[in-house]
């Protein structure tokens, strides 16, 4: 069907070419360009299956090692940084700074590892994971983001989307280590070097900022759903490919039959792209020549409005500033746009923070010692690939849950997303008492917990910040509030966790009345060995639920109000400016415009003959801004956009 609407000769070719430039320029490619990114933008979940060869090949115990994915932890989430250079330039700045930061950081691990450099010493590796970690958070502000901004009338389920990729980058990553490097783990620290630098640089020109989205949101989520279903087939794919490797032993070129596939399913999204631009390029085809046949005579009447000038003695900075000092602890209303000092210092914010520091900090502690555990529980090396596999799965499948079923209940049901929140993290409190008491051959059903539950506090998190605290700086608040995560690391996994994991294992070294010896590694077996750590892991979980619930009863009016109103008549008013644009563009050149300019006072108005559409010119300080009358409705819009210049004077802060 298509191909059938190219046909006819040269011109069949230009519409082609025109249909082609839609689609890699129109909002769906963006998505599907972010999709890819998000796919490889996971490496710091795949700590645990090369944990072992860095704690082998330099000699650390697990302390050593624990500070080392404490600091892969602060890296990934403290992305503030990212955020403040992306609320000033473009997406691809923030995406080329990320994929040089990613290659430089974990290239330099994996010459380390494998002995191409001499010995570093531990803030060196500190510092070299920190860097490509944090490239993650570039990723995510740069494509993620942008995506938010572009949609923010589905936000839900496109951050359950694209947050599912990210959780299902680690197992996707591990085929294609499979495929291009066969067993050699050391391997797979040179794969997450290049690959997610080679696929951000890539899409760069396509991740950009488009104007607001003219679609119903029941067609956005149409698409979406479709979206999500591909990912779906992929991730059942990834699971029963790792059931199937760890009952067999797959050769060479199974491995790579299996990357092959793992592609496809990946690039299959774009499949969907074309058909969305496909079905609104036609629609917009067909609308075009709908007002083409249509008569319609405009009158214009252009005013200038005299600047308004400040009052004496108070200059525009100053202004600004004195404003700026002021409003810092007086935040405006729930879902307004805040500042960042005003979100800052908010006490939903902080609520928000101590919460997901014990949420997030003990599923990602689990995570990161998931190799170490295993191991300390007798469990062979194979099953340790498993469990890396089945969290990055799992964690996909929380993220996509609770984006998507949050977005369905919050629309049909004003379920609060605060309260999923915290039923979320209630849930992950089995896993760690699993772990704990160390229940035989529950550390799959572990994984499978710990991997949903950590999936799924991500979209939950950011969706709440977007809709109490607005997305006018949603750049710089996403990276805020991803802060807790690394906090809530250094406490538990490295203060907690690390600490009575060597306290265990040197009780068990002199047990057999041994010493030991500086530069070898410390290891533990048996229950005790994380026990104790994961009861206090626990019971902080569950204190972070408790806090978690008293931010569900302060939001609770706001969540039960229509908190997506105001994006519906943007949407709206978008939508009548692109009719009313397109019919005076094709009726420009055969009905004649006639232009009457009225002085009133230093005032004059814009009017049509038909009443239909009119469009008011305000000139202040140099600083332009139209307005566009739709009927009998007036709303105020920003068109084009490069005339918008007041924007520039508004304070982040």
């Amino acid at each position: 069907m298509v191909v059938a609407e190219f046909t006819g000769g040269g011109g069949g070719w230009r519409e082609m070419i025109s249909f082609g430039h839609r689609v890699v320029t129109g909002r769906w490619f963006t998505v599907f360009a972010s999709l890819l990114i998000m796919a490889v933008a996971g490496a710091t979940y795949m700590f645990g299956l090369y944990s072992n060869d860095v704690k082998s090949s330099l000699g650390y115990d697990q302390s050593t090692l624990n500070l080392l994915s404490f600091f892969k932890d602060l890296g990934a989430n403290v992305g503030v940084l990212s955020g403040l250079i992306n609320e000033v330039t473009p997406p691809w700045v923030v995406l080329s700074m990320g994929a040089i930061m990613n290659f430089f950081g974990y290239f330099m691990i994996w010459l380390a590892v494998t002995n191409r450099i001499s010995k570093p010493q531990v803030w060196h590796m500190c510092l070299y994971i920190c860097i490509g970690a944090n490239s993650q958070s570039f990723a995510n502000t740069g494509a993620l983001v942008t995506c938010v901004k572009n949609f923010p009338g589905s936000r839900g389920s496109l951050l359950g989307l694209l947050k599912g990729y990210v959780g299902l980058s680690g197992a996707i990553l591990t085929q294609l280590y499979h495929a291009f490097y066969g067993d050699d783990s050391k391997s797979l620290i040179l794969l997450i070097a290049w690959l997610p630098a080679a696929i951000s640089f890539i899409f760069l020109p396509t991740i950009r900022i488009l104007n607001p989205n003219s679609n119903p949101q029941h067609k956005e989520l149409r698409v979406f759903y479709h979206l999500l279903y591909i990912s779906l087939g992929l991730a059942a794919f990834l699971m029963i490919l790792i059931i199937v490797q760890n009952k067999l032993s797959f050769t060479r070129v199974e491995y790579v039959v299996d990357g092959f596939v793992v592609l496809f399913l990946l690039l299959l999204p774009l499949a969907v792209v074309f058909r969305e631009e496909f079905h609104l390029w036609r629609a917009r085809k067909s609308q075009a020549f709908t007002d083409a046949a249509a008569n319609s005579e405009f009158k214009v009447v252009t005013e200038a409005l005299p600047p308004q000038p400040l009052p004496r003695g108070i200059s525009e900075k100053e202004q600004t500033s004195s404003d700026c000092t002021r409003n810092v602890f007086k935040a405006p209303n729930r879902g307004e746009d805040y500042t960042i000092l005003q979100a800052l210092f908010s006490i939903d914010m902080w609520i928000l923070f101590i919460a997901t520091t014990f949420g997030v900090g003990g599923t990602l502690t689990a995570i990161d010692n998931l190799g170490q555990i295993g191991s300390s529980l007798g469990y062979p090396k194979r099953s340790t690939t498993t469990f890396v596999s089945l969290v990055s799965i799992w964690n996909y499948l929380g993220r996509a849950v609770a984006g998507f079923v949050s977005e369905i209940f919050l629309t049909k049901y004003k379920f609060p997303r605060p309260l999923m929140l915290t039923l979320v993290m209630l849930v992950s409190c089995v896993g760690h008492l699993l772990i704990a008491f160390g229940v035989p051959n529950s550390l799959y059903f572990a994984s499978v917990i710990i991997g949903f539950c950590f999936g799924a506090q991500w979209p939950l998190m950011f969706a709440i910040i977007s809709e109490i605290f607005g997305l006018k700086y949603y750049s710089t608040l996403y990276n805020l509030g991803a802060v807790a995560s690394p906090v809530g690391s250094y406490i538990l996994n490295v203060k907690v966790t690390g600490y009575l994991y060597d306290k265990e294992a040197l009780k068990q070294l002199e047990g057999k009345g041994l010493r030991r010896k500086a530069g070898e590694d410390l290891s533990c077996l048996g229950v005790e060995c994380y026990k104790r750590a994961f009861i206090i892991i626990t019971v902080s979980t569950l204190i972070g639920c408790f806090i978690s619930f008293i931010l569900v009863v302060r939001t609770r009016k706001f969540y039960k109000g229509d908190i997506y109103s105001k994006f519906r008549v943007e949407e709206q008013a978008q939508s009548e400016i692109a009719v009313a644009m397109a019919t005076t563009t094709s009726t420009s050149s055969s009905v004649p415009l006639e232009t009457e300019c009225k002085a009133t006072n230093g005032d004059s108005t814009l009017a049509t003959t038909s009443g239909s559409v009119a469009v008011t010119e305000e000139l202040c300080d140099d600083k332009i801004n139209r307005k566009l009358i739709v009927g009998t409705h007036l709303r105020p819009i920003i068109w084009p956009p490069a005339f918008r210049l007041s924007h520039m004077d508004d304070s982040p802060f």
